[in-house]
Order: structure tokens, then C-alpha cells, then sequence
């Protein structure tokens, strides 16, 4: 779970601004189901929160500077290829480098981790457990004007002889220590913590973009049963018309392999499928389409289409292609996932823009049903929307509702609900659209505009 989340010079932030999910003290008797504790201290964590905001006020830099850090833990940097870091560019900081601060939970422990970084290099990182008030540091790392990296690591001393060797050598100056320790030692070479900090930032920190799809629906569908049912069954109550869902799995040469991608698209997407992902590759050729690699004993193929199935009449079904469907229910099905792995499994998910082509009841839903069936475990959604049909405090509580707004020279601020003396009966959303919390558009003097145009006959 994300505890706090902290950015400085990236993108719209310019001055350091935290995204806390700390809960408040002052709340504690509001759905306290809400929040869970915080290992080795008296505090707790959110498991919801809500991001408003007016266009380009930065809620989705938030989404996309988180974005940056995963992308910077788990993904090598060509050599010479610098950073790829964007600062903020209305400010005379640009040169200055850019910050990340986060604490999270992962294997039953808080960590915090940073990292700065500028144009060419990584110029800070560190990595400590935090124990109340206590931080163990597990590495430091610095890398000089001349490109050397020096990692600090007594720490990391019940590690294998493997990683501290890693930790003389240091690595690439554009890479985290944490990337280099990932695409250079094999999981048996890491200790308990370098373990389970990299298995939450792979698969504990699932972050879903306005246009995202999920990679591998269908193979999801086929293959579990039980998702199958819950997807159907979820799409029905939403009144989107999709009465069920129907898989086809088909068997094809690898003539008819070859016959749909280029030899250098397989040929890649073959060297990516390794042994941890149990020689099973999965390419999305469309909305709805897959095509699945299985390399096991021998080579197999497979072209995977989900159809929607519409009872039309009585007895009369109807299949539809998924491209077939309306934006809204696609979206809202490659959403599903997160809830169904909520319901078991522990993660965070951060869902840039929920409202995108979906209905405010169906977003305000959708929230319901996590907040209502995902309870217990490391559990965690938080979302960026303009939808106000959330803005409720029989939903949520005061300190789950953020806004993102900028100031004068276009740098993104952070602040919660909970910074307002609000009363417990007060209608949050009218306020809000009232401008009462900031937040909301400033909307020029549009008559004024209006009266300057001709109109043409």
C-alpha cells in the first residue's frame, strides 16, 4: 500500500508536494473500516483516495510521476540514454534535480525509498525499513559529476556475496540501484526485504492510465473461471445490456502465426517471454483479440476473441465483437480486473481519469463495491476524477477527498478535505462546484468572447 507520495521538479511540481495517505487522528470514528494500521506504528493507512482537480491543474502528473519511479525501479536505462526525467519548466529550477519520496508497505513492513535525479545521472537514492519513528537504512547511493556510482550498503551485509559484490561495482550512473539489482541477480541471490520490495513495485503497484487496456483479458477469461463469472455477472448489474461474456480459444499453425505478425514482432515478443512467466506470452492484436505463446514441451499458438453475448429475445442470443461495444463498457471491463484481484489478492491500484466514458453512477459503483467486498489485506484504490458524484461523506471520508490546483506561475499544489473546517452534514459537492475548495476551472469572460464572433450565413 502507498503511504505517502512526494515529488518535487517534475512536470507541473515545481517546490516539493506530498500526497499523504496517512489517516487523521481527528477522523478516526469516520468509517473507520477505511483505514488499516501501519506496521511497527500507532498510525494508519488509507485504503481509498480520490484526486479532483480543473483540466491540466496536474492530477494525472501525480499519476504520471508515480509512473516515472516504478518505471525507474524496474526498467534498465540504455546506456548514455539519461533519465528521461521532465522537470518543470516554468520555474528557474529545471536544472535542479527531480525529486521522489515514497513510503509504502510491502511483506508486512514499511519502506521508504527515494530518489533524485537530473538530465544525465541519478544523483540520490536511498532505500531504509522504517520502524516507528526508526529508519534502517538499507542502502545510499551517490554518483559524482564524472558518472561514478558509490553505494553505501551495510545495510544489505545478511545479503549474498552476489549483491554485495553488485554494490562495489555500483552500476549505470542514468540507472536505480534497485533496476541494476533486478536485470543483474536472480531472485535466490536477494534477501527477504530486496525481494519483496521488488515483487510490490512489479505486481503490488498496479497503475491503470486513461487508455489503458487490460494486457491479457482474454487469456484472463479463458483461463479463470471464476473471473469469468464475476466479469459477466459485474457487467450485467451495470446495465451496459452485455448479458455474459464468451471466450473463443482457437489453436493456430505458426504459419497462421507468421501470417499475422511481422517476423521482428515475434521475434520479440519470443526473446521477452522468460522463465519466470512460465513460457506463456500474450500480444493484444486489437480490442478484444490476443494471440498466446505457450513454450513448454513444444511450441503452441492460440488466437483468443471475447465476444459479448446480448439476449436479444428469449432464448435468442446475440454475440458481438468486444471493438463492437461501446467505449464505456470496454472501459469498465478492463477495470474489472482490479476489483477481482482486490477481493483476494493485495495491491494498490492508482486509475489515472476513472471517469473516462464511464457514467457517474457506474464510477461511484465501482468505488462501492471496493470499499464494500475488497475489506482486510494490503487493499488499496485511489483514483484522479472530475466526477462530483463521489464528493459524499457517507462515502468517503474527509481525508480521502484531495485537490490538485495551480498557482500562478503553473505549479501543481496538493491539499485534502480534511485542511477545511467542514461540518459532517455539509454537501460537499455543492460546495465544491461552488468553488468553496478550490479545484475548479476559472472560466474566463466567455460572453465577452461571444459577442466578438461573426457568424456566417
Amino acid at each position: 500500500m502507498i503511504v505517502s507520495f512526494s515529488v518535487s521538479n517534475f512536470r507541473s511540481f515545481s517546490s516539493e508536494e506530498t500526497f499523504s495517505l496517512v489517516a487523521s487522528n481527528r477522523l478516526a470514528q469516520s468509517h473507520s473500516d477505511h483505514a488499516l494500521p501501519i506496521p511497527d506504528s500507532s498510525e494508519k493507512v488509507l485504503r481509498t483516495a480520490v484526486l479532483y482537480g480543473a483540466n491540466g491543474a496536474g492530477k494525472s502528473n501525480l499519476f504520471k510521476a508515480l509512473q516515472f519511479l516504478r518505471n525507474a525501479v524496474l526498467k534498465p536505462r540504455k546506456k548514455d540514454g539519461g533519465t528521461g526525467r521532465q522537470p518543470f519548466r516554468f520555474g528557474a529550477s529545471e536544472a535542479e534535480p527531480s525529486t521522489f519520496d515514497l513510503q509504502f508497505i510491502a511483506n508486512e513492513s514499511l519502506y521508504r525509498f527515494w530518489l533524485s535525479v537530473d538530465d544525465e545521472r541519478v544523483t540520490e537514492e536511498w532505500l531504509a525499513q522504517v520502524n516507528g519513528s526508526k529508519e534502517r537504512m538499507l542502502y545510499e547511493r551517490t554518483t559524482d559529476h564524472d558518472g561514478k556510482v558509490k553505494i553505501d550498503g551495510q545495510g544489505l551485509r545478511s545479503s549474498g556475496e552476489k549483491l554485495k559484490a553488485l554494490a562495489t561495482v555500483g552500476g549505470p550512473q542514468n540507472q536505480s540501484f534497485l533496476a541494476t539489482i533486478r536485470a543483474t541477480l536472480d531472485v535466490a541471490d536477494l534477501d527477504d526485504n530486496l525481494n519483496g520490495i521488488l515483487t510490490w513495485f512489479n505486481e503490488g503497484l498496479k497503475l491503470i492510465g486513461p487508455n489503458t487496456s487490460f494486457r491479457a483479458l482474454g487469456e484472463l477469461l479463458a483461463r479463470d473461471s471464476k473471473f469469468h463469472k464475476f466479469a459477466s455477472e459485474f457487467l450485467k448489474s451495470s446495465s451496459t445490456g452485455v448479458d455474459r461474456l464468451n471466450v473463443l480459444k482457437k489453436e493456430i499453425t505458426e504459419a497462421e502465426l507468421r501470417s499475422i505478425l511481422p517476423d521482428d514482432v515475434l521475434g520479440n515478443v519470443l526473446k521477452s517471454m522468460s522463465e519466470d512467466e512460465d513460457g506463456v506470452g500474450v500480444l493484444r492484436i486489437g480490442e478484444g483479440n490476443e494471440l498466446l505463446i505457450e513454450r513448454k514441451e513444444q511450441d503452441r499458438f492460440f488466437r483468443i476473441t471475447i465476444q459479448s453475448i446480448h439476449e436479444h429475445e428469449r432464448g435468442k442470443n446475440i454475440p458481438l465483437e468486444l471493438a463492437e461495444e461501446s467505449d464505456g463498457t470496454r472501459r469498465l471491463l478492463n477495470l474489472i480486473p482490479a476489483l477481482h484481484h482486490l477481493r483476494t489478492g493485495s495491491a494498490a491500484y492508482f486509475i489515472d481519469e476513472i471517469d473516462r466514458s464511464l457514467h457517474p453512477i457506474l464510477v461511484r459503483q465501482f468505488l462501492e463495491f471496493f470499499l464494500k467486498s475488497c475489506e482486510g489485506g494490503q487493499r488499496q484504490i485511489i483514483v484522479t476524477t472530475h466526477e462530483s458524484n463521489l464528493l459524499d461523506l457517507e462515502l468517503l471520508r474527509r481525508d480521502e477527498i484531495w485537490f490538485a490546483e495551480k498557482d500562478q506561475s503553473a505549479a501543481t499544489h496538493l491539499y485534502s478535505l480534511s485542511d477545511f473546517k467542514v461540518r459532517t452534514d455539509l454537501e460537499i459537492r455543492k460546495h465544491y462546484l461552488q468553488g468553496r475548495f478550490g479545484a475548479v476551472p476559472f472560466l474566463g469572460n466567455l460572453q465577452q468572447l461571444l459577442e466578438n464572433q461573426e457568424c456566417s450565413e
